[in-house]
């Protein structure tokens, strides 16, 4: 069988809603988790995100375009509900009697978990189900804003709904999803060295690091100076608030202006040339739109995944 997964949103312009969490993340979380799964059950999987787009129609088009090129046989776009902060459940979107016979296994098995049944809908208003070419359905895990849903919610427990709902079975073995840079517990001499690289952060002779897993004078150097642009006492020495800091902008959330960001926006005004203060203020945001003015990206001053790219890759 081949999927084509599109983790919803995740392209600026073209980015989620807001609540207790962000849709974007929670909608990357759980469609990675699915791919993982999917392709460990032996499937072909097609990720339909984008990596960028100029408008939200644009993104929509590009994810419908890439599920018909690759011929895929059944699309799933993963996304989360809000809207007044009482609603909650899950509801599952389909155009098609095969999208319906499609969407009611997933939507039993999430349901399992706890969520209110807010049943199969009709999803006849809805680009990415009207304009792809096989069964389609579109997955409202639940409400971001609901207390209800935000505690019942657990990314593996929901990819894991999602993939029985798809095929019947689950993985034998469990299955590591893409990385969370913010969860990554590797603290070793090559990683930081790898990540401090990444994010352009040169040692005391203004070169990069090499990579040879040894702690010499250099490597101290660019940690300190990393250390000094995060806000953390410079001692050279990589400590958890030090990791911390590198895993959480490695992570790449979506930071917008008005974002007390603490490390993340420190080290974003590090990049642009202002004062780090570690609060997205209009300087700041000045400062990111003139970068994605240079970088041929949206100016919208929102750094998100198009953003990052140019950042840190």
């Amino acid at each position: 069988m081949k999927f084509g997964i599109d983790s919803g949103h995740n392209c600026p312009p073209d980015t989620g809603a807001r609540g207790i969490k962000f849709e974007d993340n929670l909608t990357l979380d759980v469609g990675n988790r699915v791919i993982a799964k999917l392709r460990a059950l032996g499937n072909d999987v097609v990720v339909c995100k984008p990596s960028s787009a100029s408008t939200v129609r644009e993104s929509l088009s590009k994810r419908c375009s890439t599920a018909n090129a690759s011929k895929v046989d059944i699309y799933v776009s993963i996304h989360f509900n809000a809207f007044n902060s009482r609603a909650n459940g899950t509801e599952v979107f389909a155009t098609s009697e095969d999208g319906r016979k499609i969407a009611k296994p997933v939507l039993d098995e999430i349901v399992k978990l706890g969520f209110f049944n807010r049943g199969v809908k009709s999803g006849s208003h809805l680009f990415v189900l009207k304009n792809t070419d096989m069964p389609a359905i579109l997955v409202e895990c639940c409400f971001i804003d609901s207390q209800k849903d935000m505690n019942l919610f657990n990314p593996e427990a929901m990819a894991n709904a999602i993939v029985k709902g798809l095929t019947g079975k689950l993985p034998s073995v469990a299955v590591k999803p893409v990385q969370d840079e913010e969860e990554n517990i590797d603290t070793t001499i090559l990683r930081l060295q790898k990540a401090l690289n990444r994010l352009k952060i040169t040692d005391k002779n203004g070169k990069a690091l090499v990579e040879d897993g040894i702690s010499g004078a250099n490597t101290k150097s660019a940690v300190e100076k990393f250390q000094t642009i995060v806000a953390v006492q410079p001692t050279g020495i990589a400590d958890n608030a030090t990791w911390n800091a590198i895993n959480l902008i490695l992570a790449k959330r979506i930071i917008r202006p008005n974002h007390a960001g603490g490390a993340v926006v420190r080290y974003l005004q590090y990049r642009v040339g202002v004062d780090n203060d570690g609060v997205y203020d209009p300087q700041t945001e000045v400062a990111i739109k003139n970068f994605q003015k240079q970088n041929g990206l949206d100016v919208d001053g929102i750094v998100g995944p198009a953003s990052w790219q140019k950042f840190i890759g």
